[in-house]
């Protein structure tokens, strides 16, 4: 994995749904790298009717088929976080991606501050291995259509059960 270079980020949908994010010239490599990828995904998914309902997305080291050169992995839409088509808890147990995002609609969102219309809000989870003296790490972004950031907020050392988001990330990754 380079130090170095861009990290590019580009939305791919199906029958008008966002389904993921093509990740190229590399991987996010730190809490604010992952927080600006974060930043991008809200912007995208505050476009309206392209999110129906809060959705959760992992990142995969995986490459789609016939890839650009530059493509380094996704992050694809693992499922909405209710109803019948819901993610399954523990469902990333087996495997368990180096980051876990959920995104909110503007439909879903509940602004941070009353003149802040349209927003669509996302968190993502960098699971860590705190027996081992590696912290969960998180970030929350709220963003108006229009691409302005209205909230921003990256922690280390994260109690996943302190907020809904976390609670429900860390949920799908244990069994």
């Amino acid at each position: 994995m380079r130090e170095s270079g861009h990290i590019g980020l580009t939305a791919f949908q199906s029958d008008g749904t966002l389904r993921g994010f093509v990740v190229s010239g590399r991987w996010p490599t730190s809490t604010r790298e992952w927080t600006q990828l974060l930043a991008m995904t809200v912007r995208i998914a505050s476009l309206p009717g392209l999110l129906p309902t809060s959705t959760v997305f992992d990142a995969r080291e995986e490459l789609p088929d016939d890839p650009e050169p530059d493509t380094v992995g996704l992050v694809v839409a693992a499922g909405p976080v209710l109803g019948d088509a819901a993610v399954e808890p523990g469902c990333f147990a087996g495997h368990q991606p180096p980051a876990l995002m959920v995104l909110h609609p503007p439909s879903e969102t509940t602004p941070s501050l009353p003149e802040n219309t349209g927003v669509a809000s996302g968190c993502v989870l960098l699971p860590g291995v705190p027996y081992l003296g590696l912290d969960h790490r998180a970030a929350w972004v709220e963003a108006e259509p229009d691409g302005t950031i209205t909230a921003l907020v990256s922690r280390l050392n994260v109690d996943p059960d302190r907020d809904p988001d976390t609670a429900i990330l860390a949920m799908l990754l244990t069994a």
